[in-house]
């Protein structure tokens, strides 16, 4: 369970967006995404504070890495791939909630995410910083394919046009 952190609060953004954008224009619907992905109040609150702590964690790396302080890059590495506080604080209700509306491509998603976490924690282990680089850049690179998938409301940027489909 403890997988499950960045993509689901991507997610959750999409569906703020869309609740935001309802009021604005008197439109009243359920906080859902592209995927009819739904979950509870309280459950958004904490995907709120993961994400915060995640990016926390990325913008951390940089100067860490940068500077060569990799006992410090480590640890973040470990947090991420830990997920900071959706271990700590996710209920038994709210982790069955989970497991029942993700679909399986998001918790794939997830779990590489966090995989990648623990590959840069253990090339800083290392003090590599080629392969930590490396594992920055798939961290990153695993936050865009996500948004880009599940987050399109918030993340409209990342919008693929009908042009760009399949060209890489």
């Amino acid at each position: 369970m403890q997988k499950i952190t960045i993509f689901i609060f991507t997610v959750l953004m999409l569906s703020i967006t869309s609740l935001a954008f309802a009021a604005e224009h008197g439109h009243h619907q359920k906080p859902s995404t592209e995927d009819g992905i739904q979950v509870s109040p309280d459950l958004k609150k904490l995907l709120n504070q993961e994400m915060a702590a995640i990016q926390n964690g990325m913008m951390a790396l940089i100067p860490a890495m940068s500077a060569g302080e990799w006992d410090e890059a480590a640890t973040i590495g470990k947090n991420i791939k830990a997920s900071f506080i959706m271990k700590q604080k996710l209920t038994k209700a709210q982790k069955e909630e989970l497991h029942r509306v993700l679909p399986p491509s998001f918790i794939e998603m997830d779990q590489a995410f966090h995989k990648s976490a623990g590959m840069l924690a253990h090339a800083a282990e290392m003090k590599n910083a080629d392969v930590a680089n490396f594992y920055f850049f798939k961290l990153n690179e695993a936050c865009v394919s996500c948004h880009a998938k599940f987050a399109t409301g918030r993340f409209p940027g990342l919008v693929k046009s009908a042009d760009e489909d399949g060209h890489h």
